[in-house]
């Protein structure tokens, strides 16, 4: 049985995916980055083997994304976030031609053809107050922990509006809606909006068309995804609660498949990977 894996070591979590050649997952697993992105990798891995009851020599082909792509000392390749992103997205839903990342720091949006190739893209990576940095970072200020948010959100009755461009100035506005005695959740559920609002102006520049498949760990508030359908009026696509923030890794997993079967095709591989030499 050929065995791929799949890093995304991302600015705030690295996940990891090992996919056999049809398509099962054996294992994922995430962990916070931090600053030592090398040994995190590694671990991360390590503990996604140990889920999946394998070993390194088990794995035919590693692929790496994120941030962090570059410090996998492991890989055999590595690929851009939106190349992984495109191939995980279209594989969980085929018809994907609009896709939303939104992750700890940076926001991209790309449109893709009917072969998962990515065909435009728009990136906001210069200001937190795009990215779900924002989300957290309010959260905390209201003494609200990360996981808190979804549940906060739910209780929201008259969002506030949060219209700062700059992080800088939507947290000032944060504070003073607190200083007004502004319900928190209606200061959580603005803060999503105006987070909504920068994410469907961005998937306009990339001349968005359905359909429309969200993905990145901010997506697990599904406050946030229903948000963007009603911004778009349209249905969108959102992987389930596990496997929305390993959409890039599950990309990296299949990509390490096709790169082994063109491999093969070369005549570079002269026996099937993962058989015994």
């Amino acid at each position: 049985m050929t065995i791929t894996a799949g890093l995304d070591v991302g600015s705030t979590y690295t996940k990891v995916v090992i996919l056999t050649h049809d398509h099962e997952i054996l294992a994922t697993a995430v962990t916070p980055t931090g600053f030592r992105l090398t040994e995190v990798a590694r671990a991360t891995f390590d503990r996604a083997l140990d889920d999946a009851g394998i070993t390194d020599d088990d794995i035919s082909y590693v692929i790496a994304t994120g941030a962090g792509r570059h410090q996998v000392n492991f890989k055999d390749l590595h690929v851009t976030d939106l190349t992984a992103g495109a191939r995980g997205a279209s594989f969980l839903f085929p018809g994907t031609r609009t896709i939303l990342d939104v992750g700890g720091q940076t926001m991209k949006a790309s449109r893709v053809d009917e072969t998962g190739r990515v065909q435009s893209f728009r990136l906001n990576d210069k200001c937190a107050a795009g990215t779900g940095a924002f989300l957290e970072k309010t959260a905390r200020y209201m003494g609200y922990t990360t996981e808190e948010i979804s549940v906060l959100m739910g209780t929201s009755k008259e969002p506030v509006p949060i219209s700062g461009v700059c992080a800088v100035f939507a947290e000032s506005e944060v504070i003073n809606h607190l200083s007004l005695g502004t319900a928190p959740a209606d200061i959580m559920q603005g803060a999503v909006e105006s987070l909504t609002g920068r994410s469907v102006q961005l998937m306009k520049r990339v001349g968005a068309e359905s359909e429309f498949t969200l993905i990145g760990g901010i997506l697990r508030f599904e406050t946030m995804g229903a948000s963007v359908s009603r911004s778009l009026e349209a249905e969108v696509n959102v992987p389930d609660r596990d496997m929305v923030q390993h959409v890039l890794a599950l990309g990296c997993a299949l990509l390490a498949h096709r790169r082994l079967e063109k491999l093969r095709e070369e005549g570079r591989l002269t026996a099937p990977a993962g058989a015994p030499a």
